[in-house]
């Protein structure tokens, strides 16, 4: 008996939709801890952006007059870019899950929000395979402006110094509220202690931005990337002022099935899977997310090229 569309779409709950997008944040270091607005009605979104301050003044003299000053405001365009992913499955593999009562697709599901998310990090905060209509990386913009501070012997002044990382941040005008880090980064801050011997890298019983369990450097509550996606080579942690860096949603995490397409290799042209020849049914998920990096004047760094709530501890 052959496998019906509606056979395989009891293979997926209403309810995992929401899960797989739940799943995907809190897979992504980016989305958990950055800030999230208001979902893109169109595949642009524009938000004006603080570009220069307005300067107050005494009023001397009777009649005196008062100061005029003016502020002005620039563009940034917050772009929605698609991401997918493409599960072929046996119908044979279906057909068994269905008579044997396995959630197949409560199987796939940790594969598929995992992925979404390191896709979503790699681009945001390396740059690896984003969208041509993105802005540049969060490192690469940090490079820019010299915010990527040289690894040395000392831990501790690297991150907390004077010259380290989270002084590049506050030299910009902003408070660092977060950290992103890797899991193999954990073994040299265990090594931190302040000057009573007491450690600066612990776990918290709280669950700061969204992460369990939750981490804190110095009381800064930290995340560590366990996706995948960060690059170890460039970076040994992210630190910064997660709320200037937005997100926006245009299209939730959505799916379809498909047994008659056929699946092309996009490099060499090669077909890999037809599906309706090689009795499969392919599972299609997909979301359209776009983000920015504000970045407004303040009263502390007008200068712009210098300016970003943002810095790397290199690796």
């Amino acid at each position: 008996m052959p496998i019906l569309r509606s056979d395989t779409e009891g293979l997926i709950p209403e309810q995992y939709l929401q899960e797989i997008m739940q799943g995907a944040i809190a897979d992504s270091a980016a989305l958990s801890m950055f800030r999230r607005l208001p979902d893109m009605s169109s595949n642009m979104l524009s938000m004006p952006v603080l570009a220069s301050l307005p300067n107050a003044g005494f009023v001397n003299g009777e009649p005196g007059h008062k100061p005029v000053t003016a502020a002005a405001w620039e563009k940034k365009t917050i772009k929605a870019a698609e991401l997918a992913a493409v599960v072929p499955i046996p119908d044979a593999v279906i057909e068994d899950a269905l008579a044997n009562g396995h959630d197949l697709f409560g199987q796939l599901m940790p594969q598929i929000t995992q992925s979404i998310g390191a896709v979503i990090d790699a681009a945001i905060i390396f740059g690896d395979g984003k969208p041509a209509d993105w802005r540049e990386s969060i490192y690469d913009s940090a490079d820019a402006a010299g915010a990527v501070i040289a690894s040395t012997s000392d831990t501790f002044l690297d991150i907390f110094g004077e010259n380290g990382a989270i002084a590049k941040v506050e030299n910009s005008g902003y408070v660092p509220d977060g950290i992103i880090s890797s899991v193999p980064m954990m073994g040299r801050l265990r090594g931190l202690r302040d000057d009573n011997k007491q450690p600066l890298f612990m776990q918290q019983t709280a669950q700061p931005l969204q992460q369990a369990p939750g981490y804190a450097l110095n009381s800064i509550p930290m995340m560590f990337s366990r996706n995948g996606a960060w690059d170890t080579t460039k970076a040994g942690l992210l630190v910064g002022d997660m709320s200037q860096a937005v997100f926006s949603i245009r299209r939730d995490i959505s799916y379809r099935l498909d047994s008659s397409g056929v699946i092309t290799d996009p490099v060499t042209k090669v077909v890999v899977n037809n599906l309706m020849l090689e009795n499969m049914t392919a599972l299609i998920v997909w979301m359209r997310l776009g983000w920015e990096l504000p970045n407004p004047v303040n009263a502390l760094q007008p200068d712009g090229s210098v300016r970003f709530p943002f810095a790397f501890y290199a690796a």
